[in-house]
């Protein structure tokens, strides 16, 4: 029988916590750009009450999960990366 040994948590709280104080401002605001972009048929004055709301509950639930992450490199690298592909992906949708 093979035990596995866990990494335990570190304590470097301030920049897990710098991590999704802005990344996860960088997905809410760009999960919301997102909504925006690919739901043109639902009427304006909808769209834009759902993309309103969409931010700040994106960004809260980037805020509570990033102490989930064992380290504050890792929450850097994870946010990071997903801001940038998510960033990409709406700078494609606007040109095209």
């Amino acid at each position: 029988m093979t035990t596995r040994t866990l990494i335990p948590i570190q304590r470097d709280w301030i920049s897990k916590t710098l991590a999704g104080f802005l990344l996860g401002a960088v997905l809410g605001f760009g999960s919301s750009a997102l909504f925006s972009l690919l739901c043109t048929d639902i009427p304006l004055s909808v769209r834009g009450q759902l993309a309103m709301w969409l931010a700040p509950t994106v960004w809260l639930g980037v805020m509570s999960g990033v102490y989930f992450f064992t380290s504050g490199r890792r929450a850097w690298l994870w946010l990071g990366g997903a801001s940038g592909l998510l960033v990409g992906l709406t700078f494609l949708l606007r040109q095209a």
